[in-house]
């Protein structure tokens, strides 16, 4: 796939997830899409390897509350 288009794509996502915080979409590259396309039956997978499929999805990143951790450091210190 066309780097630039997959630029582009990432870019208009990231700007809906600023604008629209609350929404969540997930963004489907080809090689998602042919996965499914044989996972479902749709298609015979054909006699390249597929790419394989992310074991992520890209996302913002997730908060974790650090303060347990300085208060398992003092008692055990």
């Amino acid at each position: 796939m066309n780097q630039k288009l997959v630029t582009k794509k990432n870019r208009k996502v990231r700007m809906l997830r600023e604008r629209y915080p609350d929404i969540r979409c997930k963004i489907f590259y080809q090689r998602d899409y042919l996965h499914l396309l044989v996972k479902y039956g749709l298609e015979e997978p054909e006699d390249q390897e597929l790419p394989a499929a992310p074991t992520r999805i890209p996302g913002p990143p997730q908060i974790l509350d650090l303060g347990t951790e300085e208060s398992e450091a003092g008692a055990a210190g």
